[in-house]
């Protein structure tokens, strides 16, 4: 969310500051992991698939800009069942998107198992699974992503502070004073969008709304890589019916030997400065039992393995939203497992709300407020 509106920023011809602790792309917040699943017909609510259809556009006009492979769409495909256990994100996650793709007009399959098996037969799909297959589904690359669009935005005259840790703001009548690791700076709005960092910055009453929650994420060696490239293997997500965690993949992409392969939990929560970086062997071994009865020729040697951070809010939902107690700041926050998609629509609405201009999108769904109960 923050390359995204920086680049929007720029692109306005504003003056436009960028922060970061880290130096982006990087592997501590909620970014990293190679790809990211990218849908249009989305299933934790319709008001979210004009989002990712201006995604979409943006992401293609950044790869023209910069030449850079963003998006790729192989196709996504969704099972589940009457009889899943584990649900995504909301609860009517199949039928939601199955709706949001016919009130959209987005093209997409209905598929009985027979037919999800005949197609890909790498996938152990049970006989009363069902799928949705939505052929403009894929996958981008969030380090790409980020990369380009911090590049463009300081092409375009932003200024990009690395390694340099926000640590306070305070907002006024006249502006917002934002302080540093390394100094004090003054500006006429400020976008909050720091991930698992929120709730310690935005600090009561707010930020004990939000839960970070560490997830992991592993790339399995399989028997016949050929079957699982792009072209003959999509992005899946899996509501299985024998574990409360579903499981979601990616083929095999630049020369892997193996396939991504991740989960999600939402029971133990983190710190974005206590969570466990490393992840263990046992937690391979247990990824890999999740996925292994679905998917044949998964092998349980490892390739590597990494883990993310999630920051959530109650309702699965984003926060896009200006402080209640300042109209001079604005909160990006969280993502809820599933805004990466949504990055570059979200900085054009940043934008417009920094600027005072209209948003094209509505935002009411994102208000902070609705966290209040």
């Amino acid at each position: 969310m923050g390359s995204a509106a920086l680049l929007q920023l720029a692109r306005r011809g504003v003056r436009v500051i960028g922060f970061d602790r880290f130096d982006p792309p990087h592997a501590f917040g909620s970014s990293a992991g190679e790809t990211r699943v990218t849908r249009l017909a989305i299933g934790e609510g319709d008001h979210l698939t004009p989002l990712a259809m201006r995604s979409h556009e943006l992401w293609r006009q950044i790869e023209q800009e910069t030449g850079a492979e963003l998006l790729r769409q192989v196709g996504g495909l969704i099972i589940s069942s009457d009889r899943n256990v584990a649900e995504t994100h909301v609860a009517g996650f199949f039928d939601n998107t199955v709706a949001a793709a016919e009130k959209f007009g987005i093209p997409h399959e209905l598929l009985e198992a027979s037919e999800t098996r005949a197609r890909w037969p790498q996938l152990n799909v049970r006989d009363d699974e069902r799928g949705y297959f939505e052929p403009s589904a894929g996958f981008v690359r969030p380090e790409a992503c980020i990369r380009a669009q911090v590049s463009l935005a300081e092409q375009l005259g932003a200024e990009v502070h690395i390694n340099e840790a926000v640590q306070s703001f305070d907002a006024s009548e006249g502006g917002v004073t934002i302080v540093t690791d390394q100094g004090r700076y003054t500006a006429d709005c400020l976008v909050i969008s720091v991930g698992a960092w929120l709730p310690e910055l935005i600090g009561p009453p707010y930020g004990h709304k939000f839960q970070v929650y560490r997830q992991l994420l592993a790339w399995f060696e399989v028997d016949d890589v050929s079957a699982f490239r792009p072209e003959r293997f999509p992005v899946f997500i899996w509501e299985l019916q024998n574990s409360k965690q579903g499981i979601y993949g990616f083929p095999a992409l630049d020369g892997d030997q193996g396939i991504k392969i991740a989960s999600e939990q939402f029971v133990s929560t983190t710190t974005p400065d206590g969570a466990n970086r490393e992840v263990t062997a046992d937690e391979v071994a247990a990824l890999y039992d999740l996925a292994v009865p679905h998917i044949s020729g998964l092998r349980q040697k490892s390739l590597r393995a990494k883990s993310c951070l999630y920051t959530v809010a109650p309702d699965f939902g984003f926060v896009i939203d200006r402080h209640p107690q300042s109209e001079r700041v604005i909160i990006a926050s969280p993502c809820s497992g599933h805004g990466f998609k949504h990055s570059p629509a979200i900085g054009e609405a940043l934008a417009d709300l920094a600027l005072g201009e209209p948003p094209r999108f509505d935002l009411s769904p994102f208000a902070l407020t609705r966290l209040s109960s």
